[in-house]
């Protein structure tokens, strides 16, 4: 198993110079008060601004600052226009996009859809500072302020919804986040090592559009590049019927109908499917059902969700992508298990 780098090995970016802010600034006040003429990472994030390590931002944008980099926190904006999302100006950098700690749609509803009384991350715990689907809407509120910087989705709700999903409030299958943000990238799971290595690569000059290595991201693509092998999620995991799950409490005769059906389906033999060999699974992407696919066909939705918890092993999950239009999302395995030396959430 490979080792992974410490994650200061880079050099630090140019702006280490201008020492530890007491606080991630919010606004352009607290910039000059810092001595900056820009920030080089903005986080968006549904949370009230706690610089606590409880606070997935806070963690991100500390390691950054750690890293060099100038970060500004935009907290709980105005998604009703741009003006919130223009504070600080434009980063250098890039935009990174969380909803926060918990994923919208939960801080927002109970299971039964009623609207929530309170925010336990919004100051006094006042309700309704945050947009449904926070990532999405904050995301497209910054491509609007700013066409041309990059953005960066992440946290437990781009984390979740990094393929076609069912919703639950709405009932029915959405698009990966991805698609409906349109973000430039998404990171999931523990961001510290991707996050790092993207804003250095970044800074060093390198289109985002170029950063297609990293483990534990996703992006959008047009098809399958040269050197990648494709396989169908169906010689993974063959889809076949749902079969209803039997009620464990029906008490069953003996010598009845269901007690026989029963013995004779214990008497079939099980038939073990044969996964491709020979393949460099570093190289392997496995083709999930597209989203249309799936929206239409409960069973292959079924399907796609089991193979995508198939390929979530970090020491040997494949590359994942799934249709969606005319493009796809694809998903880079999760970061090596030597790589989880993290200090906590992601973005």
């Amino acid at each position: 198993m490979d080792q992974a780098p410490d994650i200061f090995s880079h050099r630090r970016h140019w702006a280490h110079k201008l020492g530890t802010a007491p606080e991630l600034p919010m606004s352009r006040a607290q910039m000059e008060l810092l001595g900056w003429d820009a920030c080089d990472c903005i986080i968006v994030t549904g949370d009230a601004y706690v610089d606590h390590p409880s606070f997935g931002m806070a963690i991100i944008g500390r390691l950054l600052e750690a890293q060099g980099f100038r970060v500004g926190i935009i907290s709980q904006p105005d998604w009703t226009s741009v003006a919130d999302f223009r504070r600080l100006g434009a980063p250098t950098l890039f935009f990174g996009i969380t909803a926060g700690n918990m994923d919208s749609m939960v801080n927002r509803y109970t299971a039964d859809r009623r609207v929530r009384s309170d925010d336990a991350y919004t100051p006094d715990g006042a309700a309704g500072r945050r947009p449904d689907r926070s990532v999405t809407v904050y995301a497209q509120r910054a491509r609007e302020a700013y066409p041309g910087v990059p953005i960066i989705i992440g946290g437990i709700e781009a984390s979740l919804r990094r393929i076609a999903h069912y919703d639950h409030w709405s009932e029915k299958v959405r698009r990966a986040a991805l698609v409906d943000a349109k973000a430039d990238l998404l990171i999931f799971g523990n961001a510290e090592r991707a996050l790092v290595e993207t804003a250095h690569r970044l800074a060093r000059g390198e289109p985002i559009a170029d950063l297609r290595d990293l483990r534990g991201t996703g992006f959008m693509v047009r098809g399958i590049p040269a050197g990648w092998t494709e396989i169908d999620s169906s010689r993974i995991d063959p889809p076949g019927p749902v079969e209803p799950h039997p009620d464990p409490y029906a008490a069953a005769a003996p010598g009845c109908a269901s007690t026989q059906a029963a013995a004779e389906a214990e008497a079939v033999p099980i038939q073990f499917h044969h996964r491709p060999r020979h393949l460099d699974r570093g190289r392997t992407v496995v083709r999930l059902p597209s989203y249309e696919q799936v929206r239409d066909d409960p069973v292959l939705y079924a399907h796609a969700s089991r193979v995508f918890h198939q390929e979530t092993n970090p020491g040997n999950a494949r590359a994942l992508i799934q249709g969606h239009g005319d493009r796809a999302v694809w998903l880079n395995p999760p970061p090596h298990p030597a790589h989880h030396r993290g200090t906590g959430p992601g973005l």
